[in-house]
């Protein structure tokens, strides 16, 4: 990344987006502030210049999330969640696909959205019921999707689905990643979640009722293993906000203790104070550290001569799935010491802190809560290969 590419984030930031009127308030999406990031040349900055995009690795993507999370978390994520449906189908979309859709991305600044999640299924995605059956040259998908971003505005889907055949019988462990694009017959957004936090943001149900896409819309791969090689990067990046948030709540803090007095003396002089803010100094960095250490092994990987197939390999990486635990719990951590030192007033909507916290408590829900993470790391991680199911 280019040190003029990151001061152009921080300038586009610092002009429009910090203090920004209204990001606390649902509106229709997304925000005009949000399509205007395209100014910058950097919207979906992840896509190959190839195909027209900046070429920038996820360790470049840390930095920019890390900078965008800082004045407005919901604002990142709307711009960074595209990252989880690219992924896929960059690495596993047939190349005249990969080329219409991420080319697309790139010349519009536009925005794809990836379904996944079921209100039944839950985390456990071998249990999802939305279907995809082939007729002739084409695939043909039924289902209700709970939970995706930016889905109601983004272009185009990838829609993960169990496959059935003609008489609807489930393929045992079958399962396809599908490319719909968002005017696709059928495809209905059903309602937009009134979320707590991120409130600049989208998130959809989505309805799919005999949706039809050709044939070579299906990626290729068993789909759930795409799907968990995707939520690498996007985990990694949802990590990032934490930093971004805990780096406000900081400086909020001290802007506040320059002026509150305390026993006669300024807040920020006061023994306690400085203890606690030299801690969570200590934990932004270690939480910088872990998301950049993560960033660095997904590039590694996309780096190699094969891609594609080391992904299928690795699956989820340990170090993505501690980043976004690890953030997830620190940030909340660190949201609730800010809060508390800011006493009554950390607990109205006149303190920006508020806020913050409300938008922190994400990280350790979306994309699998910590106690299905922490499973996942057990299974994967601890548990010996020989003694795994």
């Amino acid at each position: 990344m280019q040190p003029d590419q990151l001061r152009t984030v921080r300038s586009w930031v610092r002009q429009e987006l910090l203090d920004h009127p209204g990001l606390d308030n649902p509106a229709p999406m997304p925000l005009a502030v949000q399509r205007g990031f395209a100014t910058t040349g950097l919207a979906n900055w992840w896509l190959p210049t190839e195909l027209g995009g900046a070429g920038l690795d996820l360790a470049d993507g840390v930095r920019i999330v890390n900078e965008i999370a800082y004045a407005d978390a919901g604002t990142a994520f709307t711009l960074f969640i595209p990252v989880l449906a690219a992924t896929m189908i960059d690495l596993y979309g047939e190349e005249d696909l990969r080329k219409q859709v991420l080319g697309s991305l790139a010349l519009d600044g536009g925005f794809a959205a990836t379904l996944g999640s079921e209100h039944d299924a839950g985390s456990e995605l071998t249990r999802i019921s939305t279907t995809v059956r082939r007729d002739g040259d084409e695939l043909v998908l039924d289902g209700e999707k709970a939970f995706s971003t930016d889905a109601d505005f983004a272009t185009h889907l990838v829609a993960i689905c169990r496959e059935v055949d003609a008489d609807g019988t489930p393929l045992e462990g079958n399962y396809l990643a599908v490319v719909v694009p968002r005017d696709t017959p059928g495809l209905e957004v059903t309602r937009r979640w009134d979320v707590l936090g991120l409130r600049s943001s989208g998130t959809y149900g989505v309805s799919l009722s005999g949706c039809r896409v050709p044939a070579g819309n299906a990626l290729r791969g068993n789909g759930l293993r795409l799907l968990e090689i995707g939520l690498n990067a996007s985990r990694i990046l949802i990590a990032t906000t934490a930093v971004g948030i805990a780096r406000r709540a900081r400086d909020l803090a001290m802007e506040y203790a320059a002026t509150k007095q305390v026993k006669g003396a300024p807040l920020a002089m006061n023994a306690v104070f400085a203890a606690k803010l030299g801690e969570i100094e200590m934990l932004i960095d270690v939480m910088t550290s872990q998301c950049l250490a993560a960033a660095a092994e997904f590039d590694g990987l996309l780096r190699g001569p094969d891609p594609a197939r080391a992904f299928l390999r690795a699956g989820a990486l340990r170090s993505a799935l501690a980043a976004k635990m690890f953030c997830g719990r620190t940030g909340w951590s660190i949201l609730s010491t800010c809060s508390e030192l800011f006493g009554g007033l950390g607990y109205t909507s006149d303190s920006l802190v508020g806020k913050l916290l409300r938008d922190i408590r994400y990280v350790s829900i979306v994309e699998a809560g910590d106690d299905v993470l922490r499973d996942l790391v057990y299974q994967r991680f601890v548990v010996p290969v020989s003694k795994r199911g």
